[in-house]
């Protein structure tokens, strides 16, 4: 087992040189959340879906299409509006007249790294169109079903201040994202440097650092970073608490009105072994776990009314669940 941890470790150190390097990149660019540029380069190494909210002028478009920049791969940017449509993002398929036959035009989901940019402007029937793609990897166009390319991530933003020409996400397809991420104001000392960044002319390049081959790879390792057996229990005590909170003697029932699906326990695991990875080893740690757990699970506890009545939010019962269920 050592002898299998060392070699781990070992390709972990190079994979985690690989990623900060892109993270050093996309800094060039992006001044503070830093936070922000890790959990998408998290998402990116265990290949899930990344929804981040926050008010409009933090830079959430920007990281997202700077991190795209570094790497070699397609991408593609949907503005999502009240008027969408699902065949402006699957594709549809078109009458060739003089051949007599239907031609399928592929719609921009595509391509390897989606930004669905305000996500919750489009209506429900559009952003159902993403369920498929999302979970399956796949689009049916008009009963033909076609393979999407890999990596393949959608990236989706969403404005929490506004109600007006705007749908709520369907929880089965927020349930679809591994993360739900978000982003805060910049301290005084970030604001001033983005006001002498971005009003003095000056053009920032963004070097390409990972091809598609090296993404594959990575997330291939993600998957072998060794995870004991003690951390499995660990997530599936937190995932259960927020189910049956009375068995973990927690005082919070009264309210979650649903608790995690198992996508949070997959995900939980992923997303520790990618945080190891990026921390250069090749084993998870608890406080792997502890990082992300706020990112997997806040979308994925439910709250009842009167929880949202005395303004419990799921970060406060991910707070209880971490300091009352004991870490191996």
């Amino acid at each position: 087992m050592n002898a299998q941890i060392k070699k781990l470790n070992e390709q972990a150190v190079e994979y985690s040189g690989n990623i900060n390097e892109v993270m050093i990149e996309v800094k060039k660019t992006i001044v503070g959340q830093n936070d922000l540029i890790e959990k998408i380069m998290i998402a990116l190494i265990a290949d899930g879906h990344v929804l981040v909210e926050g008010v409009p002028g933090l830079a959430k478009t920007l990281t997202i299409r700077t991190i795209s920049d570094t790497l070699k791969a397609d991408f593609v940017r949907l503005q999502f509006t009240p008027d969408l449509l699902p065949s402006d993002i699957l594709g549809t398929k078109i009458f060739n007249q003089k051949e007599s036959t239907f031609k399928t035009k592929k719609g921009p989901i595509f391509s390897n790294f989606v930004l669905a940019d305000e996500i919750n402007r489009a209506p429900p029937k559009v952003q159902s169109a993403l369920l498929e793609a999302m979970q399956e990897r796949q689009v049916t166009i008009q009963g033909e079903t076609f393979p999407l390319v890999r990596p393949f991530l959608v990236l989706a933003t969403q404005n929490p201040i506004e109600t007006e020409g705007t749908y709520k996400l369907p929880e089965a397809q927020v349930d679809r994202f591994m993360f739900k991420l978000l982003v805060s104001y910049p301290n005084k000392l970030e604001e001033k440097t983005i006001i002498q960044r971005f009003t003095q002319g000056a053009t920032i390049k963004t070097n390409k650092i990972l091809d598609l081959k090296q993404i594959a790879d990575i997330q291939s390792f993600c998957q072998q970073v060794y995870a004991d057996e003690k951390i499995e229990e660990y997530v599936t005590d937190l995932v259960d608490a927020t189910r049956h909170p009375e068995h973990y003697k927690l005082d919070v029932d009264s309210f979650i009105e649903y608790g995690a699906s198992p996508r949070a326990s997959i995900w939980l695991i992923l997303a520790a072994k990618a945080n190891a990875l990026l921390n250069q080893r090749g084993f998870v740690i608890p406080e792997d776990v502890k990082t992300v757990c706020h990112d997997v699970l806040r979308h994925r506890i439910m709250l009842t009314y009167e929880g949202e009545a005395e303004g419990i939010r799921s970060d406060d019962i991910i707070d209880k669940l971490l300091s009352k269920i004991k870490a191996p």
